[in-house]
């Protein structure tokens, strides 16, 4: 369960690599695909919205790093 969930989330984040800056439109796909990857992996909703809305927020306006170590 967890390798599925670090694959679908790893994946997810890097379709906003090379994004430059989040912006509304370019994160709105990646945060869908974390919502349903967080679902599939048996998270509660209240909390999987919760997550989404408060990393949404975080995240807006923020430069894409393109490696972490």
């Amino acid at each position: 369960m967890f390798d599925t969930l670090t694959e679908r989330l790893t994946q997810s984040l890097r379709n906003v690599t090379g994004s430059g800056q989040l912006t509304e439109d370019n994160i709105k796909d990646t945060l869908r695909e974390v919502r349903m990857a967080l679902l599939e992996a048996d998270v509660a909703l209240p909390v999987t919205r919760e997550f989404i809305a408060k990393v949404k927020e975080e995240a807006l306006g923020q430069e894409v790093m393109t490696q972490l170590s």
